[in-house]
């Protein structure tokens, strides 16, 4: 059995600013979408500059930020925020959703893609590969917090959770996800992104293998304790979410190759290869 480090949630200070983990962890992983970004964006024929790079992970911040907050506030503390709207703005108290900030990016990537005069759907193809990295930082800054834990284990690495207040060994759920949502999804995606593919396609790699990972996870995962289990004692918030971007996943592969399917078949019917 393992025990949880307690580490200290404030990085460092100065003076009577103080640096949390957390946050530390949200700007390494916005300095590394901008790094690869900045990477791919210098492939011949990208379609790319660095500039607009700079100008996508401004808006990416903003849509994580924001709409994971509210994302937060509106699938697992709604009722607190009926009682207290002011809720919505103490982000030092904790609470971000994944599904929500996914939410805000694509609001962002519309007004990004408005602004550049780019497809949208080639904006979110180009951005996917650049996500996984954000989610496995945010990951090791829950784990580091000690929150979101799993649930009760008797395996070898189950630890304790002093937050969870019960002195019971729980599967450390965070790394888990920051195993499978932030490095295996950044290593299918990329790995994938790295040869041309038709649009829709590494966006739809994205979606199904990440509501895949944080469904699976999710069965180990502590629910939030406002909402419990949703339902057959199992089915969790994060589950029910993470059902239609497994849906969407399927949906944009389907589309993306059907559609050069029949591109590629009108090809061959204009060359007379029929």
């Amino acid at each position: 059995m393992l025990v949880h480090p307690d580490f200290d949630p404030v990085a460092f200070s100065l003076g009577p600013l103080h640096v949390r983990w957390y946050g530390l962890m949200y700007l390494s992983g916005f300095l590394a979408g901008w790094v690869l970004g900045r990477y791919r964006a210098q492939k011949t024929h990208s379609g790319w500059t660095a500039a607009q790079v700079d100008d996508l992970v401004f808006y990416i911040a903003l849509g994580v930020i924001l709409g994971g907050r509210v994302g937060y506030i509106l699938f697992y503390g709604f009722s607190n925020f009926l009682h207290n709207p002011l809720a919505l703005f103490r982000v030092w108290e904790g609470g971000m959703s994944f599904h929500g900030g996914f939410l805000g990016v694509l609001l962002a990537m519309t007004l990004f893609a408005r602004k550049y005069q780019k497809p949208f759907w080639v904006t979110i193809d180009f951005i996917a590969p650049l996500i996984a990295p954000g989610i496995l930082f945010g990951r090791i800054g829950n784990f580091i917090n000690g929150e979101l834990w799993g649930r009760v284990t008797d395996l070898p690495w189950g630890m304790v959770f002093r937050q969870a207040g019960d002195g019971l060994p729980r599967h450390p759920s965070q790394l888990y996800e920051a195993a499978l949502e932030g490095l295996a999804l950044f290593t299918i995606v990329w790995l994938f992104s790295a040869r041309p593919r038709p649009t829709l396609a590494v966006s739809g790699v994205f979606a199904l293998s990440y509501g895949v990972f944080r469904f699976l996870v999710e069965l180990v995962r502590q629910p939030d304790p406002q909402l419990g289990y949703l339902a057959f004692g199992w089915l969790t918030m994060g589950q029910v979410l993470s059902l239609p971007l497994i849906a969407v996943g399927i949906l944009l592969l389907v589309l993306a190759y059907r559609r050069t399917a029949t591109r590629n078949a009108g090809e061959h019917e204009m060359n007379g290869d029929v």
